[in-house]
């Protein structure tokens, strides 16, 4: 198995695992949904040609500006969504499974209606 699908493959097995949550792809991109409508991750592979494998993901507010400054090598401001606050997360380079799978968590926590949210375990 390669880099690359293992990858989508991480990333499929944190998002399932949360409730409700369905996959499709859109804009030809595997993305996550909450109950099927509302998108809270997208996994990218070159998207335009910009050489990143990674996701965009919903961010509590102020978070993208925060993580982009500190660690610019591995986290980015997504074109598109980007201006509406989701983070880029890089995946290609060496990420730490449990931090993306926090990430993710966060990502469906601003998203998903507070009675699926609080289905989760609770923040450290």
């Amino acid at each position: 198995m390669s880099g690359r699908s293992t990858a989508v493959d991480k990333v499929r097995a944190i998002c399932m695992a949360l409730p409700e949550v369905t996959e499709r792809l859109s804009h030809g991109a595997p993305t996550w949904f909450v109950r099927g409508k509302k998108t809270f991750v997208t996994y990218v592979d070159d998207h335009h040609g910009d050489g990143i494998l990674g996701i965009w993901c919903a961010a509590p507010p102020g978070a993208q500006e925060d993580l982009v400054r500190e660690e610019p090598d591995r986290f980015y401001r997504p074109a598109y969504v980007g201006g509406r606050g989701w983070l880029g997360v890089r995946l290609d380079r060496k990420p730490d499974w449990g931090e993306v799978e926090a990430i993710v968590e966060d990502a469906y926590r601003q998203i998903a209606p507070k009675s699926l949210s609080d289905r989760l375990r609770p923040r450290p």
